[in-house]
């Protein structure tokens, strides 16, 4: 296996440290924009090389891909950019895998059948092309979608005769401090991917209406984390799972929601008010004249780097599913499936703060499982679509165990 990862930010970068303790590739071609990050990040392993990319060119990703003799392209970097990296892999014969699909669009608060386009649409749009190349495009396999879809497998194969909701839900005790010891807003994963997610109308799916869009933020509730992180505010968000679980796993609703905060909530209220939350391009003074920026990006680049607050970071994260029905045994039953990850151990074992560490090992052990022929299959696939017993085995195995809470 011959792997091109693309982007070598906090994601990226700790993919390559948890990939180079395994055995199951041949190498590892980091590339990025920025070629200074893909080489810090390639150094980790001396199967690693570091390339420069442009992710908004599908020539590009080919173009390396075929360069390096590429398998299999791992895309981590924002959703923005996933077609062209898709579409790439194809181009090149590669396999593809992603942690977040193509994005949805214009984003309307009415029912998906009377206008708007799905995350994942236009992904899903051309399955059967890959499937006729006879090439796998595993999509959503990160924790949240990833680890969550494949819990949902778990728990209708073992654990539910009967499923009534597939509720993915998010969330942590995280604090950032500055060098001081004050609390900072600091986000632990990509603030462009959690402006996109948050602010857009979120999904929820029912068997007997399909997919339909509520308004961000809504429907709170209070959900009891496990291990030490207690009771957190959790509010329906935009998010894969709910495009994907239904596809494969027999349910009568999917729900996805998120522990923001209310801090971080009125941050991206406010952030909206102002437009600042818009991809669109503006024309802004210049030390030469004008530019043109979009201010969503300008808001990524003043906030830190999500990649540099883990030795600042202290708390756990928590990704999950809570999934009600019948048992195996036609009871009620209610359980939560979940795995919880300490920022002080991904620190001190890898030097990666633990949101990015806990999206970056789920591809990494996908890949694996592709590589033994464990995991098999021909077109855009979610991580449903695979028998999860064998991936949790090999978490387990890579030191980072699962747990299931009956609730």
């Amino acid at each position: 296996m011959r792997i091109l990862l693309v982007g070598a930010g906090g994601v990226g970068s700790a993919f390559a440290a948890i990939a180079a303790r395994r055995d199951f590739f041949e190498m590892i071609v980091v590339a990025d924009y920025d070629v200074a990050k893909a080489e810090k990040a390639a150094a980790a392993d001396g199967r690693y090389a570091a390339a420069r990319i442009d992710a908004s060119s599908a020539e590009s990703v080919a173009a390396l891909c075929r360069e390096h003799r590429i398998t299999h392209v791992m895309n981590a970097v924002d959703p923005v950019f996933n077609m062209s990296i898709f579409d790439g892999a194809a181009e090149a014969g590669a396999d593809y895998l992603d942690m977040a699909m193509s994005l949805s669009q214009p984003h309307p608060q009415a029912p998906y059948e009377q206008t708007g386009v799905k995350l994942g649409d236009e992904q899903f749009a051309v399955a059967s092309d890959w499937e006729s190349a006879g090439r796998l495009a595993l999509v959503g396999i990160g924790v949240e979608p990833g680890l969550s879809d494949v819990f949902a497998r778990y728990a209708a194969d073992h654990l539910f005769s009967e499923i009534d909701e597939l509720g993915t839900r998010d969330g942590a005790n995280l604090v950032v401090t500055d060098d001081d010891g004050n609390e900072i807003f600091a986000p632990s994963f990509s603030m462009w991917t959690t402006i996109e997610e948050c602010l857009n109308p979120p999904v929820i799916w029912e068997k007997e209406r399909g997919w339909f869009t509520t308004a961000p933020f809504s429907e709170p509730e209070v959900f009891d984390f496990p291990e030490g992180i207690g009771p957190v505010e959790c509010v329906n968000v935009e998010h894969e799972e709910v495009l994907l679980m239904p596809r494969w796993v027999d349910c009568k609703r999917a729900t996805f929601k998120y522990g923001l905060g209310d801090e971080f909530i009125n941050v991206l209220k406010v952030l909206h008010t102002l437009g600042l939350d818009s991809t669109e391009k503006v024309r802004v003074k210049a030390e030469n004249g004008f530019c043109e920026v979009s201010p969503r990006d300008v808001v990524a680049a003043v906030l830190p780097d999500p990649a540099t607050v883990g030795p600042r970071m202290k708390g756990k994260t928590c990704a999950g599913l809570w999934v009600t029905g019948k048992g195996k045994d036609g009871a009620d039953r209610s359980t939560y499936l979940y795995h919880v990850v300490d920022n002080e151990w991904t620190m001190r074992e890898y030097g990666h703060q633990c949101v990015v560490w806990q999206t970056a090992i789920n591809p990494v052990v996908a890949l694996e499982l592709l590589a033994r022929g464990t995991w098999s299959g021909a077109g855009v696939l979610g991580p449903e679509a695979f028998d999860a017993v064998p991936f949790l085995d090999l978490l387990t195995e890579y030191g980072s165990p699962w747990g299931i809470k009956e609730l």
